[in-house]
């Protein structure tokens, strides 16, 4: 016979938990339905001895269940006690699998054969029954795992864990706990941030990297799982680790085909996307609720609140608001006069804002609150150009101005409601590249990168949004010749995001291609076969293009083009881009015009092959050894010629006499080949490691390119982790030393350059701690006359120089002409 209830409850995590406690205070009749033995099963699975936090600590908790932070036993402990003190019905060992009727008569079928009718159902479910799975080759070997149920059961294993996200971390943390186990932990993150992340996780994993517990591994993804060892794809390319076992917890996916079959749509095709529902969290199929993980907010205290309000909604409390109403009516305070309410304002800006379109409005509350929304006036400068900003700009009213010429603001590019702009701030860390300001009265939704990196990694939908945005935007910028957006529609609609490893070649020499290739991220390096060698023809850096050659003229590839390092590239389909270029003769000026210097090379290559080979190959070979030492990913490298360095040090002690006693470079460490020596110094990195996990955001980068550290750096050392090159030091500022006259003529203070440990702590004040600081090259930005490095080398052995500008057999080319 079947059970009839008010309200069906189907899974006992945080959210069907709380909302149960809540049908049972109110007097409903309802009933909790969970398939295990036992509640809230994913917070069960934590690894043992887990402590589960509390965040947000600014949002209130609205349960009649209690939750703190603390261990996972303690909250299950508490959990399973008021489940019993609130009379909550549960049926354990039961699971749905299938929903049919409308609302008011709901019938869910059990698998033990078991009808329970329902005037209302409420879905719990998350998402941890669907992880994520590895799709590398070997992924399905015994020793990776997407679980990790208690760390004390690992010893003396090399173990790595695959994941960006807390569950990541924590179990990377966990493993890495007790050094009696003896396990050498590795974690892997296929991006330079833990965007998803919890920032107090980070910290904990940042300083368990400092402890040598846990390696830290950024921008390396798995590229093969073998039998006690790990392949990887790393910036630089390919490396092999020894790897027992794999935890992998790559993230979840709602269990979409049984959502579907109750009637549920979705916000879109992609596999991460959530359900559509309502702000009361009906779903599109009346009568079912979504509430949890699986309606995209999954943070417990977020789960347990939505828990009681669904149930209060259900009992017909229209009046009841979410628990962070104040906190977002916070954000519209600027905007009372309009009486609209939050869950208007949310709407406005999810239908406005075209990355916004598919987020749900529990997915909405939670990127308002990360974000700032802010009026402007006509004319009202929103951002300047050169300063600094890493920030996403949403237009949601209105449309905003950008002031293409520096010397006269009047000419303008109109930017309408609905799209963004500070993009290349977000991708590249460079500082704003022009001032916008408020074309009419307009609304703007500011971004943290933080939150818009998240937002990026967590809906598929706006990162494509974002990327087509700034895909079009670089276009235009490179390409110019009169160009307008709607030009570009056919190149945009079937271009496409590669991905390419260090070594992989995006164009191959005598193959019929002939797409075009726009480095976006990265740099390559163009090569041509002579005599059965590859000659090292010229260096690719981030934002230029290749492959248009063999479009114009026909024929093979007469050249391989491949990765210097990790790199993203735009692949604009070969056919298209040929139909744009037909039809805007200027842009097919431009692009001969850029091609004319590739075919000189090219040409003197051919005409000096045989008498040039062993020239070919010196240059090839040096090229590739600095390509090695990371001029790949390099705006500016400091350069030495061994045959004119005498060894003075003038280069670091100007360097030290220059920035406050400290020198940024080392110019005896680093590599050398042939006569050319690559000291440590910074190689303003085009994609700098360093801006990636940076709390005060006190990594900028200037208007020339250079990457400095402002004064606001706190000391964490996140970016002298991040830096691949080692030029970052941790350092206190040392005291004041004489003037330069004083040592000379009196022998007072240590003389030119950086000061002796020794000498500073005699001449330190005492009782006051200097704190130390991240210290690394500018660029001598603030200085006239260019690097004092360089200016202070009395035989010009030390040149700073733009890696695209060296790295090319244009150079042989002049000096055969001379």
């Amino acid at each position: 016979m079947a059970d009839r209830v008010r309200v069906a409850i189907i899974g006992s995590g945080p959210a069907g938990l709380s909302a149960a406690a809540r049908a049972a205070q109110l007097g409903l009749s309802h009933v909790l339905i969970e398939k295990t033995d036992h509640l809230s099963d994913t917070i069960y699975k934590y690894q043992k001895g887990k402590h589960v936090m509390a965040t947000p600590a600014k949002l209130v908790l609205r349960s009649d269940l209690d939750f703190d932070a603390g261990k996972r036993e303690v909250i299950l402990k508490t959990w399973d006690e008021q489940a019993v003190s609130n009379k909550v019905n549960v049926r354990y060992r039961s699971e749905v699998k299938a929903i049919t009727g409308d609302r008011g008569d709901f019938a869910l079928a059990l698998t033990d054969g078991t009808v329970i009718n329902a005037e209302c159902v409420v879905l719990a479910i998350g998402t941890q029954g669907n992880p994520n799975l590895m799709r590398c080759p070997g992924a399905a070997l015994p020793h990776v795992q997407y679980q990790l149920d208690d760390p004390g059961e690992y010893v003396d294993e090399h173990i790595t864990v695959i994941g960006s996200g807390d569950a990541g971390i924590e179990n990377a943390l966990g493993l890495a706990a007790d050094k009696a186990q003896g396990n050498v932990v590795t974690i892997l993150n296929r991006s330079a941030d833990f965007a998803r992340a919890k920032s107090a996780n980070v910290k904990l994993l940042n300083e368990a990297s400092d402890q040598g517990r846990v390696i830290v591994r950024l921008n390396t993804t798995p590229g093969e799982v073998r039998e006690g060892e790990l392949l990887l794809e790393t910036r630089d390319g390919t490396e092999t680790i020894q790897c027992d076992r794999i935890i992998a917890r790559m993230g979840s996916a709602a269990p979409r085909a049984f959502i579907e079959s109750c009637g549920i749509e979705f916000t879109s095709a992609d596999r991460e996307a959530f359900p559509k529902l309502s702000p009361e969290f009906e779903s599109t199929k009346a009568g079912i609720f979504v509430i949890g993980a699986l309606a995209g907010y999954p943070l417990i205290k977020h789960c347990m609140n939505q828990g009681y309000d669904v149930i209060e909604f259900i009992n017909g409390n229209t009046t009841l608001k979410p628990a962070d109403e104040p906190l977002l009516e916070a954000k519209f305070e600027a905007f009372k006069k309009s009486r609209r309410s939050v869950d208007e304002w949310l709407e406005l800006l999810r239908t406005n804002i075209t990355i916004l379109n598919d987020l749900s409005p529990l997915q909405m509350r939670e990127f308002v609150l990360d974000s700032e929304v802010r009026p402007y006036k006509a004319g009202e400068i929103i951002i300047k150009r050169n300063e600094p900003g890493s920030s996403l700009l949403c237009i949601a009213q209105g449309s905003v101005l950008v002031e293409v010429n520096p010397a006269d603001p009047s000419v303008t590019i109109p930017i309408p409601q609905g799209s963004i702009f500070g993009e290349v701030g977000l991708i590249s860390g460079r500082r704003r590249g022009a001032t916008v300001r408020a074309g009419t009265d307009c609304t703007i939704v500011e971004v943290s990168r933080t939150a818009a990196l998240k937002l990026m990694a967590s809906v598929p939908a706006a990162k494509r949004a974002v990327t087509r945005i700034s895909v079009e935007r670089q276009l235009l910028q490179m390409f110019k010749s009169g160009l307008l957006a709607s030009d570009l529609v056919e190149v945009l609609d079937t271009h496409e995001i590669v991905n390419v490893r260090a070594g992989e070649a995006i164009i191959t020499e005598g193959d019929t291609s002939d797409d075009v290739f726009v480095i976006r991220i990265g740099s390559m390096i163009v090569e041509k076969n002579v005599a059965g060698k590859p000659v090292f023809l010229s260096y690719q850096p981030a934002s230029t293009y290749v492959g248009a050659l063999s479009l114009i003229h026909g024929g093979r590839r007469t050249k391989t083009v491949r990765a210097a390092v990790k790199s993203e590239v735009i692949k604009l389909q070969g056919a298209a881009f040929a139909r744009l270029l037909a039809a805007k003769p200027a842009l097919m000026d431009k692009v001969r015009a850029d091609m004319a210097g590739t075919e000189n090379v090219h040409a003197f290559v051919e005409s000096r092959k045989d008498s040039h080979s062993a020239v070919f190959n010196v240059h090839s070979e040096t090229a590739r050894f600095l390509v090695d030492n990371g001029i790949g990913e390099a705006t500016d490298v400091l350069l030495i010629d061994e045959k004119l360095c005498v060894g003075c040090d003038n280069c670091e002690k100007a360097c030290a006499d220059s920035h406050e006693g400290l020198s940024r470079l080392d110019r005896e460490a680093g590599k050398t080949y042939a006569h050319l020596h690559v000291p440590t110094s910074c190689r303003h990195c085009e994609h700098p490691h360093c801006m990636a996990d940076c709390p005060p955001n006190a990594i900028q980068r200037g208007s020339n390119g250079e990457v400095f550290i402002e004064d606001s750096c706190i000391g964490c050392g996140n970016c002298q982790r991040n830096c691949p090159y080692g030029v970052i030091r941790m350092e206190a500022r040392p005291p004041v030393k004489p003037g330069l006259l004083s040592w000379m003529m009196f022998g007072k203070g240590p003389g030119p350059g950086e000061p002796s440990k020794k000498w500073r702590y005699k001449h330190a004040t005492p009782g006051v701690d200097v704190p130390k600081k991240a210290v690394k090259c500018d660029m001598c930005s603030s200085i006239k006359g260019g690097p004092a490095c360089v200016r202070a080398c009395p035989t010009g052995a030390a040149i700073r120089i733009a890696p695209e500008s060296f790295l090319t057999i244009a150079g042989l080319q002049e000096e055969d002409r001379s």
